[in-house]
């Protein structure tokens, strides 16, 4: 019993931050600092403002991400839970005026920035930031969490980098920037309501924090202004995570619509399919709880219809509608005159020659993508190994009983052998840069003729 009670006590013990907490005036110069946006917190802003409006706009990850560790936002947000917490009036007035104007700024410059570009697609890394819900809710007050903590602690290792790509503060803004830019309000609203949430919640969580840490207060505030600011508090919350609640289910029920809709897809499409037809593809919209099939050969009878709308029922999905579509199929001989049949197949054949002419168009872009990426990489890994004189690249398709995976297939010509420490290197540095894991390379030294190596052995600097 007592053995157990000491692991009890230790595992206890071990979540304490009471021995690791940095000395108060310490905690409150580093948020202190990282409040105010002038000098050179004031340009990585602009920066950042610009990197991130760039990564949304060619759709890259990687740069709204480096976008995210340059961003100094998180300062200011932590800073107006420090203060609130401690009762420091003028670095609660700070952070509040440098927020709004970080966030002024943030949006003028990204609204410029995408009204001047000439791509104005809204792409999949714009589109994930304009419909927040609760899960967004937990990421920003766990984030603010994890901050703060980091803060406190003497041990802070690596944690605010990971918090501010967690948080996601400044590809909100940039994107209610590109609502403003276009004109398009729904993104605009939903982006700026996700980035209201962050400052909301990872403020509540600085607050919390600090609280329960039982940092120093910088002056006393009277009973009633206490209770005053706790329910200001408590309805900025309330009012920010009640909407979000509602888009959080209204994502699990369409979530779960689409899973029985694919279900019902798989089970009566795909294993009874109808009489003289085909299903060639399938779309579900959820929203509107619609299955749309695309089928291929005879047009689908009302009977067969029927049929599949009776199904629904098994797969409780008695309000979804069914939208039959026909793809390259034959009508009925009477729904159609000869003409009209004529017409058709026309149509049906252009319509062939302009996908044909599509997908060549499609693949030379592709080619001259490779060509431009392949220059691109053996002008880098020339610069890093002057040895290298050839470089040649391909995509290809890797089949295995498991899986099939796509592999980049790269050749490298060489004039003096590499180390298996250089090899692993290229190999690493090759991932990130195609951004693919499966890489086969393979390495080609160059026999130099006796007359090379003399010339070699007279002139080293011709091998350059």
């Amino acid at each position: 019993m007592q053995r157990i009670f000491s692991f009890i006590t230790n595992m206890v013990d071990s979540f304490r931050l009471n021995q690791e907490k940095e000395d108060f005036h310490i905690i409150a110069e580093n948020i202190d600092s990282g409040v105010v946006f002038k000098g050179t917190n004031l340009w990585i802003l602009v920066f950042a403002i610009l990197i991130c409006s760039l990564g949304l706009n060619v759709n890259s990850t990687a740069v709204v991400i480096g976008a995210m560790l340059v961003s100094p936002l998180m300062g200011p947000i932590i800073g107006l839970g420090f203060g609130i917490a401690t009762s420091d009036i003028g670095l609660l007035k700070k952070a509040l005026y440098n927020y709004l104007f970080a966030g002024i700024v943030a949006i003028v410059a990204s609204t410029l920035y995408f009204a001047l570009t000439p791509i104005h697609v809204a792409q999949t890394e714009m589109l994930a930031r304009t419909s927040p819900n609760i899960y967004d809710v937990l990421i920003a007050f766990f984030g603010g969490l994890a901050g703060i903590v980091a803060i406190a602690s003497k041990m802070k290792g690596n944690v605010i980098p990971g918090v501010a790509i967690a948080t996601a503060l400044m590809p909100p803004l940039c994107t209610a920037g590109y609502g403003l830019a276009t004109l398009q309000w729904t993104y605009f609203f939903g982006a700026f309501y996700l980035f209201f949430i962050n400052t909301v919640f990872i403020s509540l969580a600085t607050l919390l924090t600090a609280r329960l840490l039982k940092f120093p207060q910088k002056q006393q505030l009277d009973e009633k202004l206490s209770k005053r600011t706790n329910r200001i508090i408590l309805f900025i919350t309330l009012l920010t995570i009640i909407p979000s609640i509602y888009f959080g289910y209204t994502m699990v029920q369409q979530d779960r619509y689409s899973q029985k809709a694919l279900r019902f897809v798989k089970s009566e499409i795909a294993k009874h399919p109808t009489k003289n037809s085909f299903l060639l593809d399938h779309e579900i919209n959820a929203s509107e709880e619609i299955i749309t099939l695309i089928y291929g050969g005879e047009n689908i009878s009302k009977e067969e219809i029927k049929t599949l709308e009776k199904n629904l029922r098994d797969f409780d999905l008695e309000q979804s509608e069914i939208d039959i579509q026909i793809g390259f199929g034959k009508k009925e001989e009477d729904e159609i005159n000869p003409l009209a049949a004529e017409l058709l197949s026309k149509e049906q054949r252009l319509q062939e020659v302009e996908e044909t002419l599509e997908t060549a168009h499609q693949k030379l872009d592709s080619i001259h993508e490779i060509n431009i990426l392949s220059s691109k990489i053996f002008k880098e890994l020339k610069a890093q190994y002057a040895s290298v004189y050839s470089l040649s690249m391909q995509p290809s398709i890797e089949y295995t009983d498991s899986a099939i995976l796509e592999v980049w297939l790269v050749h490298i010509k060489l004039e003096n052998p590499l180390n298996a420490e250089d090899e692993t290197r290229i190999v690493s540095w090759l991932k990130e840069r195609v951004g693919n894991n499966n890489i086969l390379t393979h390495y080609e030294v160059k026999t130099l003729n006796p007359l090379e190596r003399v010339s070699r052995f007279l002139n080293p600097s011709s091998a350059q």
